[in-house]
């Protein structure tokens, strides 16, 4: 068996994908598992994903099928021949809703594979191999999902830098709904590089602010400051709109969070739909679950960062 967390996108999203830092988190209640058990000898690898109604059989799949992609990178890391087994998939993360469902399954995936054959695949070695399906996925990601998603820990990340892992110094409560509509991350990042080919001076400085808020973010959470991480939420939401990347659904949801007690609240990931992350300290969870699901939320998970 091998596991992998969902993620949210905390402050920095389609900045980061611009150089801009962006910290992101796991969150452990909602994963991605994959079962490996031994099939008949001849059988290769099968790889069973019955929330999908999928069944994939590695010798013919497509290169751009991603379950088969995770497999084939996992074994030629690995100088393995494929092995007789199959990779059965788990997962109650929603799928197309900006919480990394494609790389937690990546990620457990490849673990699997790898413990199969007797092996294991560091964390930088699964990060990299997991960006390498992200980008059948999303096009151009910025790689803060397989980062957060494979090392299990929150991360202040910039592009083509290391990551940096931290401690939460103190622990606090996310409050996450989803709109239950799809968000195709592709779609969105890539009108934002259109914006931004079209008219960067608009757009780079809301790149920049974004970037300031999630340097400020960092360091209220290291210093244990977490209640002003809530209009630093307010701000980088109203910065994502600017950049066309929210929408009514999420908004509503935006709304009926402040409204309801949470201190702050924005979209999280691609946006266009997907999932709105509110800070919900102190906040009487029922009252705030019954106010995003009257405002339209399909689902509300809340979920302790730590």
């Amino acid at each position: 068996m091998a596991s992998a967390p969902a993620k949210v996108i905390l402050f920095g999203e389609h900045a980061v994908v611009y150089g801009r830092p962006a910290i992101a988190v796991p969150v452990h209640s909602l994963h991605a598992d994959v079962e490996a058990t031994p099939s008949p000898a001849g059988a290769g690898v099968r790889i069973a994903a019955s929330d999908l109604g999928r069944t994939v059989d590695l010798r013919d799949a497509p290169e751009d099928d991603p379950l088969a992609l995770a497999a084939r990178l996992t074994l030629d890391a690995l100088h393995a021949a494929p092995p007789d087994v199959t990779l059965t998939i788990r997962s109650n993360i929603p799928v197309a809703s900006n919480l990394g469902s494609g790389a937690a399954v990546s990620a457990a995936l490849a673990r699997a594979l790898a413990a199969a054959l007797g092996a294991e695949l560091d964390d930088a070695r699964l990060s990299a191999l997991v960006y390498e399906v992200e980008k059948l996925h999303h096009g151009t990601p910025s790689g803060i999902d397989n980062t957060v998603v494979v090392y299990g820990q929150p991360v202040y990340f910039v592009r083509d830098q290391e990551p940096e892992l931290f401690a939460i110094r103190r622990p606090f409560t996310l409050a996450i709904a989803d709109t239950g509509i799809a968000s195709p991350t592709r779609v969105a990042v890539g009108d934002v590089r259109a914006l931004h080919a079209r008219d960067p001076d608009f757009t780079t400085p809301r790149f920049d602010a974004i970037g300031a808020i999630a340097h400020t973010a960092r360091f209220a959470i290291a210093t244990r400051r977490v209640a002003t991480l809530g209009p630093l939420m307010n701000q980088n939401h109203a910065l994502l709109c600017e950049l066309t990347v929210s929408c009514a659904e999420l908004d509503a949801l935006v709304a009926a969070a402040r409204e309801a007690g949470a201190l702050g609240a924005k979209l999280s990931g691609g946006g266009r739909g997907g999932n709105m992350i509110a800070l919900a300290e102190g906040v009487d969870r029922d009252r705030l679950k019954r106010a995003l699901c009257e405002a339209g939320a399909v689902r509300v998970i809340f979920t302790e960062v730590r």
